[in-house]
């Protein structure tokens, strides 16, 4: 990992890699208590450059370095139903191992502002990107958003059989009817009444849009002052 020594402290500096900022704070903390460890318990095993982690109060921060995987924290906090989700495209610096809250960087910046006007919107799906790239930042985000508002909308029911399949294998559905003690038809049915397939077939498009986000590789500092409260 590329590292520079400044002001006495090692930074990660991964100019040699995108990076993707997802800040992910709670809709219903007042009705249901702050559940940022489930989140977190949720999102434990997605392979980070900065693991998700508690930032402030009821929000959680990680840092990935694949599109692909950006996509999947998304639908997987919008499954949910109680997170907005800003994604931001743009580097990132921190001292290695420590919190997410002394790091810095534009991809911050972008990922606290998509968050903010994720919480402003009263669209049904609270999910923002934002970028170098504003124009595909926002084409992103509309792909997105289709693609979340699928996963928002499946029952429990649906989950039960999804939760067991795997993308990209034949065959799968008579062993998870077995395995639920329901016909392979019914198996079928919660298959296509979810889109599934669909969803999967539409994710690699979020992905590289999420990728052309980043768009030109230098922009004037004092265009983008970082502010947490923004």
């Amino acid at each position: 990992m590329p590292i520079r020594e400044i002001n006495q402290f090692w930074l990660i500096c991964r100019e040699d890699v995108k990076m993707f900022v997802l800040t992910i704070n709670q809709r219903d903390s007042k009705e249901s208590g702050d559940r940022v460890e489930e989140l977190l318990e949720t999102l434990g095993d997605i392979p980070a450059l900065v693991p998700f982690q508690r930032s402030i109060g009821d929000e959680a921060i990680g840092v990935v370095q694949s599109a692909h995987i950006a996509v999947e924290v998304a639908l997987e906090a919008i499954r949910e139903r109680r997170w907005h989700i800003g994604i931001g495209v743009g580097p990132v610096e921190m001292a290695e191992g420590a919190s997410i809250n002394t790091a810095e960087g534009f991809g911050l910046v972008y990922a606290r502002r998509a968050v903010n006007r994720a919480q402003r919107s009263t669209e049904r799906i609270p999910l923002a990107v934002e970028g170098p790239s504003s124009e595909v930042a926002a084409e992103a985000e509309a792909v997105l958003r289709l693609i979340a508002q699928i996963v928002f909308t499946r029952t429990d029911a649906e989950w039960s059989v999804l939760d067991l399949m795997v993308p990209g294998v034949r065959g799968q559905q008579k062993a998870i009817a077995a395995a639920l003690g329901i016909s392979t038809q019914a198996v079928s049915k919660a298959i296509s009444r979810s889109f599934w397939n669909e969803e999967w077939a539409c994710r690699p498009a979020a992905a590289r849009l999420l990728d052309l986000v980043a768009g030109p590789t230098a922009l004037a500092p004092d265009t983008l002052a970082y502010n947490p409260r923004d």
